[in-house]
């Protein structure tokens, strides 16, 4: 199956989004099938309003348009809701091609929070651009109870993978973190205002906190908890190194779909600490993974008594390959490629799930 992938979250931004495709578009290739993506870095772009190193791109229609039709995609996938996303999205209605889409972000949630647009006017928006999906693949559970409770009835649930040979808790201890008082609290992602990464740092805590990460609010909120220790991005073994090395992983974030990071410390031993909100409700298992409560203290005191074993066997059942696989299970083939020719796909719809079985 040739697949396509329409995306304005690609290298080198540092987020879910980017992560959760490129593990997926790489199970799909190593179980035989061909994937090409359609991303920022193929375009001229500008960084988005307050979001700097987030690149959109300027008028990328036609472009697009030339892409789909020199690789003749037995099926589209839309992955964001950005420039590419839409012109993606604006070329398939137009030559009545069926698509699905993914929701990975809380649009709503973040424009209320940056620029205060009400959420029914958001809500109206993912509504027009998702509705027309085949599926939209949502998460988790709560997410698409969400989305289905403000109009979009098409969601599909889609959780999310780890790579359990390079998160584990048998790693070597950083230098750097060998010497921070223990217990050690870990939060990793993006240190932007939206994450509420200041609801960790301000909390009274025994021991250190680490910040893996980087973004907008690093420069402030380095300056106002100079105790904190903060360790800008890390990447493949060094990040998984970095997370064995702790106690408990801290998620206070109140507006993530998700939460990737959180499998990723489950992996590594780490029990995580979390609000009891969408992403950590579906993800953590109270008490057995770590624990969820509206007071984050408590939270990260209670998740210190629990054991490494449960939330590294929790991970291992959290593949990739599982991830990859419901993406393949809920695809719209495509009748005639946008060539004109007819897809292989489109008479035995079926080849799309068998092919990744075998």
């Amino acid at each position: 199956m040739r697949f396509l992938l329409a995306t304005d979250a690609w290298d080198p931004q540092v987020n879910g989004v980017v992560r959760t495709w490129q593990h997926v578009t790489r199970e799909m290739r190593a179980a035989g099938h061909t994937t090409e993506v359609i991303h920022p870095g193929l375009f001229r772009t500008l960084g988005a309003p307050r979001y700097p190193e987030i690149r959109l791109s300027i008028l990328p229609g036609r472009r697009t348009r030339k892409l789909i039709e020199e690789y003749r995609p037995d099926a589209i996938h839309i992955a964001t809701e950005g420039p590419i996303g839409s012109a993606a999205r604006r070329y398939c209605l137009r030559r009545k091609i069926p698509f699905t889409t993914s929701y990975h972000t809380q649009f709503p949630l973040y424009l209320r929070q940056y620029f205060a647009i009400p959420t029914r006017l958001s809500y109206r928006f993912i509504r027009w651009f998702h509705g027309p999906a085949r599926h939209t693949l949502v998460p988790t559970k709560q997410v698409g109870d969400e989305l289905n409770a403000n109009g979009l009835n098409n969601t599909v649930t889609w959780s999310r993978g780890v790579d359990v040979a390079q998160f584990h808790p048998e790693h070597d201890v950083p230098e750097a973190v060998a010497q921070l008082p223990r217990p050690i609290f870990i939060y990793a992602g993006r240190v932007a205002i939206e994450k509420n990464i200041e609801a960790f740092l301000e909390l009274d805590l025994p021991g250190s906190k680490l910040v893996i990460g980087d973004g907008p609010a690093r420069e402030a909120l380095q300056k106002k908890y100079p105790d904190a220790h903060f360790a800008g991005y890390k990447f493949g073994d060094e990040l998984a190194a970095h997370y064995a090395a702790g106690d408990i992983f801290v998620f206070p974030s109140r507006t993530d779909t998700f939460g990737v990071v959180m499998l990723e410390a489950n992996a590594c031993g780490l029990p995580v600490a979390a609000y009891p909100v969408t992403g950590p409700i579906d993800v953590v298992q109270q008490g057995q993974t770590g624990y969820v409560y509206t007071d984050l203290r408590r939270a990260c005191l209670d998740a210190l008594e629990l054991d490494a074993g449960p939330c590294v066997a929790f991970a291992q059942r959290n593949s990739w390959a599982r991830c990859a696989q419901t993406v393949l299970n809920h695809l719209a083939p495509i009748a005639a490629k946008p060539d004109g020719r007819e897809s292989a796909s489109a008479s035995t719809p079926s080849t799309v799930a068998s092919a990744d079985a075998a």
